[in-house]
C-alpha cells in the first residue's frame, strides 16, 4: 500500500509515527482545532497513519497518555477508544499480538496511575469498550482480577474507576459478569453503604443499576432487593450535605430503574415513593431535583408493561403528587409580553415549574387512568377555583385540561360539573383566566367529544361568541376562535346549523378589524365551522369568499406568510363544503394565485409550501376530473417533498458532543441501541403531507393520474419501510392499491398510451412483493392492520395477474402475522398475572386486543380474496394454513376470532364446491355448534356456513339435516330473533332453511318445514341474502310447488302478503327482475283466484301497501 502514498504523504506519515513526539501531538492538536481547514487536513493524515501502520499509531496514541497536557491525554483516550468501537474504525484484528498485548496491558496501567477525573472517566469507557469485544471469548483474563483488585484498594479514585468499569460492562456484556455475581453485591453494598466518598457512592449506585438490569432471572435480582436501602440513602446523604449535582446524578440513575425494572421497587415502594415526595415537596431544594423526583413517580406511574396497576394501589401519594404538580402551575407570571404578543405561541410568564406541572398532570392521568385521578382532582379543583388568587384559578382550568384525555370516559360520566366549572370562568376579571378557560373547553372539546358537543352546545357556543367580542384582550379573541375549531371538528352538522349565523358573522367581523394573530385564528375557525357543516354553509359563501380571497391576493410580506397560508387552508375547505357548482368560478382565481406562488422562490421555513400541498389536493377533491389540466403545475413540486430525505445527525447515545440540545423543537431525537438520532421533524412532516396528497389523487383522479403512476410509485414504494415517521407509512400503505386501480382503469378505457395488461402485472409484481416485506418489518400492530387492508385491494385488482411464488410468500406472511398477533396476545395474559394486575389495566389491555382483532379481520378478508381468486388452486395453501386457522374455532378464543375462521371455511365450501367437501368432516361439526353460539356475528357466519354446505355439500351434508334443522330452529325461534344485533343471524338462518328445502326435500318432512320457513318472509336485515331468498320463493311458486301452496293452495294468502311487501319496498328485498316476475304472477293469480279470496289477503296489508298494490295490479 506504500506505493500508493506520494512521497510527501510518505514523508509526513514517517515523522508523525517516527521517534521524535513533536510531530505527533501537532497532528492530535490539529485534529482537536476549531478551523475547518486544519482539522480536516489532520484528519487525512491520521486516516493515512491507520491504514498503512495501524501498530504505530495504536502505541503512539497509548504513549500519549504519559504527556503531562491534560487536552493530549484526553484527547488520546476519546481516538483510542474510537479505534477500538467495533464499528467502521474497528482496528483491533488488524494489530499484531504484541501490540494487543502492549495495548491491554498500557490501558490498565494508565487507569491506575491517571489523576483528572475527566480522563479516568474516559480511560474507563475505552477499556470497557475494548473488552466488551474480547472479553467473552477469554482475549482479556487479566481484567475481572484487576477491576476487583482496584474495587477493594485504599483508593477512592480506583474504587470509582473500577465501578464505572462494572457498570459499563453490565451493559455491554452482563452475562459474563453474572457468574461473579456474590462477589458483585458484597462489592456494591460495600461502596454503597461504607464509602465515604460521594463519587463512589455514585459509580456503586450506577454500577448496581445497570447490573440489575442485566439480570434475566427474577430470583437472581431479588438477591439485590437488601441494596435498595442502600441505594437510597446515597440519594439522601447527597441532598443533607448540600451536594445537589450529586443528588440529580443519583435521581437520574433511579429513575433509569423505575423505568427499566419498576417491580424491583415493589416491596419497599412506600419509602421510595415518599421520599421522592418528600424532595419534590422542598421548596429549600434547586428545582432541578425536586422536577426529577417528580419524574421518577411519574416514571413508576407509566410502567404500565413492566408493573401493571401497581401506583394505583397507593392512593395516599397520589393525592400529594396531584398536589405537587398543581401547585408548581402556580408558578406562573402577568408577564405583559403575553398580552402583546404576535402569535398564539407566546408563552411569557411560564416558568419551568409550570412547564412541568402542566406536562405530568397529562402524563399522570394517562398513566392512572379517570377512576384513580378523577375524585383526587375534584377535591383540588374547587378550592382553587374558590381561593381569591387568578394564579389558582388558571392553575385549574389548565388542570381540568390537561387531564382530561387520561379521564375521558369518567369525565363524560361528570360532564355537568366541569361543564360548570369552565363555563363559570369565562366571566374572569383575569383575561389569562379567561384565556385558561376559553383553553380548557377546547381541550374538552377533542377529549370528550362528540358527548359534550351534543349536550352542552347551546351552553358552550354561545360563551365561545360572547368571548369572541374581547377586543382590549386579542389573545383571548384569538384563542376562543380555536376553541370554536376544536368544538366543530367534533360535531354534526345538525348541531352546528342554528349557530352559523352568529358565529360566521363574528369570524367575519375578527376577519376585518382583528390583529393578524385574531385574523389567523378566525380563518382556521371558519375553514373547520365550513367543514363540519358541509352543504349548510353554502348560504354564507357569498358574503365569505370575497375577504377569503382578498387576504390571499394581498397578503404578500413576509409578516403575512401564516395569514395567508391559513387563507388557502380556508379557501379549499369552504370549496370542498360547498362543492364544485357553487365554488367553481372562484375557484379558477384561486387556482390562478396558488400557480403564480407556486413558480415563486419561497424560503425553506415558509409554510406556504405545505399549506399549498393540502389546498391544492382538496381543490382537486372538489373538482373531480375538472381538476386534471391543473396537475402538471402541482405534481413536481410535489414529488420533491414527498422525495425530501430526512434531514438526520446521529451520535452515539453517551457521547459527549451531543446534538444541541437547544430547544429547537423542530428536532425530535431517539434513541437506538447505542445510536442516538437526530431528525428535523418540519422536514418529515412536509414529506408525511406530501405523500398523504399523492395518495389523495390517486383516489380521487382513478385513471386520470395514470400519467404520473411512474414516477409516484418508486417514490413511495420504498417509503413503505420509512421508519422514522409513521403517517408517511400509513400514507404510502394507503396508496398502492390506488396506484393498481388508477392503472388498472387507465389500460381497461384505453387511456394508458397503448399499454396493455403485462403493465399492469409489471405494477403488480413490483408493488405486491414491497408490501409483503413491508408487513414483515413494520412494528407497529395498526400498521400492520392497514397493510394487510391495502394487500388485501391488491389482490383484488391485480389477484389473477399473480404468480404461485407471489401467493406463496403472501401465505408464509399471514402464517407469520396470525403467530405475531397471538404471541403478543399471550404476553398480554401474562401481563394480566401481575401482582398489581386491576380493573383499569384490564380495560386497557381490553383495548390492545381489540386492535389485534382488526389484525385478524384483515387476515380473514386477505384469505377469503384469495379463496374468490384462485378457487381449487389454493386449496393446497388453505391447507397449509389450516393448522393455524383451526385453533381460531377454540372456546378459549375470542367472538371475533372464531367468527373470521367460520368465514374462512364459509369461503372454502362456497367457492370450491366438490373440491371442498374433504373438509366437512373436520369443520362441520365446528360449524354446527357455532350455529347456537352466544355471539350473533359467530351465529351469522356459522347459519350462512350451513346453508352454502346445504347447496354444495350433497350427500355428504344429508346425513346432518335433521342437526342442521334443529340447530336453525333454535336461532329463528329465539325470541328477540328480529331484534337488531340478531337479526342477520335469524335472516341467514332463514335462507339457510330455504336452502335445505331446495336441495334436501327427501330428506325432510316438507309439508312442515317449508310452510315453516315461509312463514319467516319476507327478511329486511340483510338485503343480500333478501335477494337471494325471495328469488327462491319466486321461482317455487312459479313450479306451483306443492309444498308451499298447502293443501287447497292454503298458503296462498301468505305468499301474496310477501310479494306485496317486497314488491313495496322498491330495490332493496328484491332485483329488478325478481319484482317484475312477483308482478306477473300477482296479474295471473288476479285472473285466477276468487275475488274474495284476493280481497281478504289485500285487506290484511297495511293501508299504503294496499294502495302501492292495487295500483300495479290495475296498470
Amino acid at each position: 500500500m506504500d506505493s500508493e502514498l506520494s512521497q510527501l504523504q510518505q514523508a509526513q506519515v514517517a515523522a508523525i509515527l517516527g521517534p521524535d513526539p513533536a510531530p505527533f501531538e501537532t497532528l492530535i492538536s490539529h485534529l482537536m482545532s476549531s478551523g475547518n481547514e486544519q482539522r480536516s487536513q489532520a484528519e487525512v493524515l491520521f486516516n493515512l497513519c491507520k491504514q498503512n501502520q495501524p501498530d504505530a499509531l495504536s502505541l503512539k496514541l497509548a504513549h500519549l497518555q504519559s504527556s503531562p497536557h491534560v487536552e493530549l491525554r484526553a484527547m488520546s483516550a476519546i481516538l483510542l477508544r474510537k479505534q477500538l468501537t467495533r464499528d467502521d474504525s474497528y482496528i483491533w484484528p488488524r494489530l499484531s499480538p504484541s501490540t494487543q498485548s502492549a495495548l491491554k496491558s498500557h490501558l490498565l496501567a494508565c487507569v491506575q496511575r491517571e489523576d483528572a477525573k475527566t480522563i479516568s472517566k474516559k480511560l474507563c469507557d475505552t477499556v470497557a469498550e475494548l473488552a466488551s469485544g474480547i472479553l467473552p471469548d477469554g482475549g482479556w483474563p487479566e481484567l475481572l482480577p484487576f477491576i476487583f483488585q482496584c474495587v477493594t484498594s485504599d483508593s477512592s479514585r480506583l474504587q470509582e474507576s473500577a465501578l464505572l468499569m462494572f457498570a459499563q460492562l453490565s451493559q455491554y456484556i452482563g452475562e459474563t459478569l453474572i457468574p461473579h455475581l456474590n462477589t458483585l453485591h458484597s462489592v456494591f453494598l460495600q461502596c454503597l453503604a461504607s464509602s465515604s466518598n460521594s463519587d463512589v457512592r455514585i459509580a456503586a449506585l450506577g454500577a448496581a443499576i445497570n447490573f440489575i438490569q442485566c439480570l434475566s432471572s427474577p430470583s437472581d435480582r431479588d438477591r439485590f432487593q437488601d441494596l435498595l436501602p442502600a441505594m437510597m440513602q446515597t440519594l439522601t446523604e447527597a441532598l443533607n450535605c448540600g451536594q445537589e449535582a450529586t443528588a440529580q446524578e443519583a435521581l437520574e440513575l433511579l429513575i433509569e430503574l423505575a423505568g427499566t425494572e419498576p417491580k424491583f421497587l415493589r416491596r419497599q415502594l412506600v419509602e421510595i415513593v415518599g421520599s421522592m415526595l418528600q424532595i419534590a415537596e422542598a421548596e429549600s431544594l434547586e428545582e432541578g431535583t425536586r422536577h426529577l423526583a417528580v419524574e421518577f413517580v411519574i416514571t413508576l406511574a407509566e410502567a404500565r408493561e413492566r408493573a401493571p396497576g401497581m401506583m394505583r394501589k397507593l392512593p395516599q401519594f397520589i393525592n400529594r403528587l396531584f398536589a405537587i404538580l398543581m401547585k408548581m402551575l402556580l408558578d406562573i407570571e402577568d408577564d405583559p409580553a403575553w398580552h402583546n404578543a404576535e402569535s398564539e405561541d407566546e408563552d411569557a410568564g411560564e416558568t419551568s415549574n409550570y412547564s412541568v406541572g402542566q406536562e405530568c398532570l397529562d402524563r399522570l392521568s394517562i398513566s392512572l387512568g379517570g377512576n384513580t385521578i378523577v375524585p383526587v382532582a375534584s377535591e383540588l379543583l374547587p378550592q382553587y377555583l374558590a381561593a381569591p388568587e387568578w394564579q389558582k384559578h388558571h392553575a385549574a382550568l389548565i388542570t381540568l385540561a390537561q387531564i382530561a384525555e387520561g379521564c375521558s370516559k369518567v369525565m363524560i360520566k361528570n360532564l355537568e360539573q366541569v361543564v360548570n366549572m369552565v363555563l363559570n370562568s369565562f366571566q374572569d376579571p383575569h383575561p389569562r383566566v379567561r384565556w385558561a378557560a376559553i383553553n380548557a373547553i377546547g381541550q374538552l372539546s377533542t377529549d370528550l367529544g362528540p358527548e359534550l358537543q351534543m349536550q352542552y352546545h347551546q351552553r358552550v357556543l354561545p360563551a365561545l361568541a360572547t368571548a369572541m367580542d374581547d377586543f382590549q384582550n386579542p389573545r383571548v379573541q384569538a384563542h376562543a376562535a380555536s376553541a370554536v375549531l376544536n368544538f366543530s371538528e367534533n360535531c354534526t352538522p345538525d348541531i352546528l346549523t342554528p349557530y352559523l349565523d352568529g358565529i360566521v358573522s363574528k369570524l367575519l367581523v375578527l376577519l376585518q378589524n382583528g390583529k393578524q394573530m385574531v385574523q389567523e385564528g378566525a380563518l382556521t375557525a371558519l375553514a373547520s365551522v365550513a367543514d363540519s357543516s358541509q352543504e349548510h354553509f353554502q348560504k354564507y359563501y357569498d358574503a365569505v369568499m370575497p375577504y377569503l380571497k382578498a387576504i390571499l391576493v394581498n397578503a404578500t410580506d413576509k409578516s403575512n406568510r401564516m395569514l395567508r397560508a391559513k387563507s388557502m387552508e380556508c379557501i379549499s375547505l369552504v370549496g370542498m363544503a360547498v362543492g364544485k357548482e357553487k365554488f367553481r368560478d372562484d375557484a379558477k382565481q384561486v387556482m390562478e394565485v396558488l400557480m403564480s406562488l407556486q413558480g415563486s422562490q419561497m424560503e425553506t421555513d415558509d409554510p406556504t409550501t405545505s399549506y399549498m400541498l393540502q389546498a391544492w389536493a382538496r381543490l382537486c377533491k372538489c373538482l373531480g376530473q375538472d381538476f386534471l389540466p391543473y396537475m402538471s403545475v402541482v405534481m413536481p413540486p410535489l414529488l420533491q417533498s414527498a422525495q425530501l430525505k430526512p434531514d438526520v445527525t446521529i451520535t452515539s447515545a453517551d457521547s459527549d458532543d451531543d446534538i444541541d440540545e437547544s430547544d429547537d423543537e423542530s428536532i425530535e431525537t431517539i434513541t437506538l441501541g447505542d445510536k442516538r438520532i437526530g431528525i428535523k421533524t418540519s422536514v418529515l412532516e412536509e414529506k408525511a403531507t406530501a405523500c398523504n396528497m399523492l395518495c389523495c389523487y390517486a383516489d380521487e383522479l382513478k385513471e386520470g393520474f395514470y400519467p404520473w403512476i411512474d414516477q409516484v410509485a418508486p417514490t413511495l414504494v420504498p417509503l413503505l419501510k420509512f421508519y422514522f415517521h409513521e403517517e408517511v407509512r400509513k400514507a404510502a400503505v394507503s396508496a398502492m392499491p390506488e396506484l393498481l386501480r388508477s392503472a388498472k382503469l387507465a389500460v381497461e378505457k384505453g387511456q394508458a398510451q397503448g399499454r396493455n395488461e403485462s403493465y399492469i402485472k409489471q405494477l403488480s409484481d413490483y408493488i405486491i412483493p414491497a408490501l409483503v416485506e413491508a408487513l414483515h418489518k413494520e412494528p407497529e400492530t395498526e400498521i400492520c392492520a392497514s397493510m394487510l387492508d391495502a394487500l388485501n385491494e391488491c389482490v383484488q385488482i391485480s389477484g389473477p395477474l399473480m404468480d404461485e411464488s407471489q401467493v406463496r410468500c403472501i401465505v408464509d406472511e399471514i402464517k407469520q402475522v396470525i403467530t405475531a398477533s397471538s404471541t403478543r396476545k399471550t404476553e398480554r395474559a401474562e401481563r394480566a398475572k401481575a401482582e398489581d394486575f386491576d380493573a383499569e389495566e384490564g380495560e386497557l389491555l381490553r383495548e390492545e386486543n381489540e386492535q389485534e382483532e382488526e389484525v385478524f379481520d384483515q387476515v380473514g378478508d386477505i384469505l377469503g380474496t384469495l379463496i374468490k381468486t384462485f378457487k381449487t388452486s389454493f386449496l393446497p395453501f388453505f391447507d397449509e394454513l389450516s393448522s393455524y386457522i383451526t385453533p381460531m374455532w377454540g372456546k378459549d378464543k375470542t367472538a371475533e376470532e372464531r367468527r373470521i375462521a367460520i368465514c374462512i371455511f364459509d369461503d372454502v365450501a362456497e367457492q370450491c364446491r366438490e373440491a371442498a367437501l374433504k373438509y366437512y368432516d373436520t369443520f362441520l361439526p365446528f360449524l354446527l355448534e357455532a350455529c347456537n353460539d352466544e355471539n350473533p356475528d359467530v351465529r351469522q357466519a356459522a347459519v350462512y356456513g350451513i346453508g352454502v354446505c346445504a347447496e354444495f355439500g350433497g350427500s355428504v351434508f344429508r346425513p346432518l339435516v335433521g342437526e342442521a334443522l334443529s340447530r336453525l330452529n333454535v336461532v329463528i325461534r329465539h325470541p328477540n330473533a328480529l331484534h337488531s344485533d340478531n337479526v342477520m343471524a335469524y335472516d341467514n338462518a332463514v335462507s339457510a332453511l330455504g336452502k335445505i328445502c331446495q336441495f334436501h326435500r327427501e330428506s325432510i318432512d316438507a309439508a312442515q318445514v317449508v310452510p315453516a320457513w315461509l312463514g319467516c318472509l319476507p327478511i329486511k336485515g340483510d338485503l343480500i341474502e333478501a335477494k337471494v331468498v325471495h328469488e327462491q320463493l319466486c321461482a317455487m311458486v312459479e313450479r306451483s310447488d306443492r309444498d308451499l301452496l298447502g293443501l287447497n293452495n292454503q298458503y296462498l294468502s301468505k305468499i301474496v302478503a310477501v310479494f306485496a311487501e317486497v314488491i313495496c319496498a322498491g330495490k332493496d328485498l328484491a332485483t329488478e327482475q325478481t319484482g317484475s316476475r312477483m308482478i306477473t304472477l300477482l296479474k295471473q293469480l288476479q285472473q285466477t283466484l276468487p275475488p274474495s279470496t284476493l280481497a281478504s289477503t289485500l285487506s290484511s296489508l297495511q293501508p299504503q301497501q294496499q294502495l302501492a298494490l292495487q295500483s300495479i295490479l290495475s296498470s
